[in-house]
C-alpha cells in the first residue's frame, strides 16, 4: 500500500514507544499508574496513531503527533483503565426494582452491617455459645422463621438457585405436577421447565394456559409423583376467561395423597401492599399460613434486600434440603449474609421497614411528595443560566419493576426537558455518560426524570450535570 508523502512525514514524526514512556515517567501526574497499565496505554495510543496515518481517508493533524498530546491520550486511557467498571448510576427511570441498574437499594442499616463485617473477622461458621463449629444459615433462620411463619429456614445465592434446590432434593426422578399456566420464564432466559430438567424432576402439565382446575392435578398424580409446585406469575398476567387453584387447595390435595407442596412466589414480599393502595400481592405469611411444605423467593426484589434466594418451610424438608450436596454450590457468602440479616431484622417493626427499606419506601412513596420534589427539581433547572433548557412537569406513571406487580401502575410526577439544538437521543446520551451516569427514559420527544427513584441527595447531580451542558 502507497502513501502520500505528507503522511510519509507524519510516520517519521511519531514518537516511539519507549521515548514516550521515558517521557511519562518524569510527569508526576503519572506516578498512580501501574507500569504495565501505562506500557499498555501507550501502545495503543502510539498503535491507534499509526492507523490513522495509514488510512488516507482519516484525517490527521501535525499536532495531533506532539508528545504533548500524546500524553494527554494516554493519561485519559489509564484513567480510563482504572475507572471500576461497576459505577454508581442515578435512576431516574421510575423502575424501583431495576434489574438492569443492580434492583434493590439496601436500607442505611444493610450498608453498615455489611461494612462492618467485610472489614472484619466474623462469626460466620462459628458457634459463640458452644466454641464449636457453627452454621452460617444460623444467622438469619430464627429471624426468617418469625417473620414468616415457618419451622425452618435457609438462604442460598438467588431464586432460580433456591429453586433447583428444592426440586432436586423432593423430586428427582420423580413427576412434578405444575398448571401450564404458570410454566414462566424470568429475565434472562430461565425457564421454569429447564430449571426442571437440571433438577431431575419430571415436568408434568396439567390444564391450559388460562384454566386449570384442582381435577386436573389430582387426575395426574401417578405412583411416581413426588411434588405439586405452584409458581407464582410474579412477572406476568393472565386476565379474562381464568382459573386457577389456591395453594390452599393444593395443600389438602398433597395430605390426601401424601404429597408435599411447594410454592415458587418469585419476587416474594413480607408486606401486604393492598394496605397501602396498591395491588393484592400474596405475602410470604400467607403462603406458609396455607401449610405448604417449602416456600421460594427472592431478596433482592420486593423485599428490598441482597440478591438471595430464600428457603422457608417445614423442618422435615428443609432439614433434608440443607443436607444436599448442591447447597454448597449455591450457598450465600458474609457480605449477602450480614446486609439479609440486617434487612430482615427491620420487618420485625413493619413501620419503620416501609420507612427505612427504600424499596418499600419508593413503592408506597404519596403522590404529593413525588410531585413536591419534581416542582423542586423543576425549580432548580428552571433557575440554571441557560436558555437551551425547556422545563415541562408531567404527571406518568412509575413501575415495581423485577418482574414484580406487573399491572401495577404507580403515579408518579415527572419532569421531562428538551435542550434546543439537541436531540432527546443526544440529551439521553449525554445523561447516561455523566459522572454519575444519570439513567432516564425518553417520552414524546422529552428527556424524562421520573423523581419516584430519585434519591435524596441526587438532585445536585441532575443540576451538575444540566449545568454542563456543552
Amino acid at each position: 500500500m502507497k502513501i502520500n508523502e505528507k503522511r510519509q512525514a507524519f510516520l517519521k514524526m511519531l514518537p516511539g514507544v519507549d521515548r514516550i514512556l521515558e517521557i511519562a515517567r518524569t510527569k508526576p501526574r503519572f506516578e498512580d499508574i501501574p507500569k504495565s497499565v501505562l506500557v499498555r496505554c501507550v501502545r495503543s495510543v502510539i498503535e491507534d496513531l499509526r492507523i490513522i496515518i495509514l488510512d488516507d481517508k482519516m484525517e490527521i493533524k501535525e499536532e495531533d503527533l506532539s508528545e504533548a498530546t500524546i500524553l494527554e491520550k494516554v493519561k485519559a486511557c489509564a484513567l480510563n483503565a482504572m475507572t471500576p467498571n461497576l459505577l454508581r448510576v442515578i435512576n431516574a427511570t421510575g423502575v424501583v426494582v431495576h434489574t438492569n441498574l443492580g434492583r434493590s437499594i439496601l436500607a442505611a442499616e444493610a450498608v453498615e452491617n455489611l461494612s462492618l463485617i467485610a472489614g472484619n473477622y466474623s462469626n460466620l461458621e462459628f458457634d459463640l455459645s458452644k466454641g464449636a463449629r457453627g452454621s452460617r444459615y444460623s444467622a438469619v433462620e430464627e429471624v426468617l422463621c418469625e417473620i414468616s411463619g415457618a419451622q425452618a429456614a435457609m438462604v442460598v445465592n438467588n431464586n432460580a438457585g433456591a429453586v433447583l434446590l428444592c426440586l432436586e432434593t423432593i423430586a428427582k426422578g420423580k413427576k412434578v405436577i405444575v398448571s401450564r399456566g404458570e410454566l414462566v420464564e424470568i429475565g434472562g432466559s430461565f425457564r421454569i421447565p429447564d430449571v426442571m430438567a437440571k433438577s431431575g424432576g419430571i415436568l408434568k402439565e396439567v390444564g391450559t394456559t388460562n384454566r386449570t382446575h384442582l381435577k386436573d392435578y389430582e387426575s395426574a398424580i401417578e405412583s411416581d409423583t413426588g411434588l405439586l409446585l405452584k409458581v407464582h406469575k410474579s412477572n406476568y398476567s393472565v386476565v379474562g376467561f381464568t382459573a386457577e387453584v389456591s395453594v390452599k387447595d393444593m395443600v389438602e390435595l398433597g395430605h390426601k395423597y401424601h404429597i408435599p407442596v411447594m410454592e415458587d412466589l418469585g419476587s416474594g414480599t413480607f408486606i401486604d401492599f393492598s394496605q397501602y393502595g396498591l395491588l393484592k400481592e400474596p405475602t410470604v405469611q400467607e403462603c406458609v399460613a396455607t401449610g405448604a411444605d417449602v416456600v421460594t423467593f427472592s431478596g433482592d426484589k420486593l423485599l428490598g434486600g441482597p440478591q438471595a434466594g430464600i428457603i422457608v418451610g417445614k423442618k422435615d424438608i428443609l432439614d433434608r434440603i440443607k443436607q444436599n450436596p448442591l447447597t454448597r454450590a449455591l450457598r450465600i457468602d458474609k457480605l449477602t449474609l450480614a446486609a439479609l440479616e440486617s434487612t430482615l431484622r427491620l420487618y420485625m417493626d413493619k413501620d419503620k421497614a416501609i420507612a427505612v427499606i427504600p424499596t418499600l419506601r419508593m413503592l408506597t412513596l404519596p403522590y404529593d411528595d413525588i410531585a413536591k420534589e419534581a416542582a423542586r427539581l423543576g425549580d432548580i433547572l428552571e433557575n440554571i443560566d441557560d436558555a437551551r433548557l425547556s422545563i415541562k412537569l408531567i404527571d406518568l406513571s412509575s413501575r415495581a419493576g423485577g418482574g414484580a406487580l406487573p399491572l401495577l401502575d404507580l403515579p408518579s410526577k415527572c419532569v421531562g426537558v428538551k435542550v434546543e439544538g439537541m436531540s432527546v437521543n443526544a440529551v439521553e446520551r449525554y445523561m447516561r455518560n455523566n459522572v454519575p451516569p444519570i439513567i432516564g427514559r425518553i417520552e414524546d420527544d422529552l428527556f424524562i426524570i421520573d423523581l419516584r427513584t430519585i434519591q435524596e441527595d441526587e438532585l445536585r447531580f441532575i443540576e451538575s450535570a444540566f449545568s454542563n451542558l456543552s
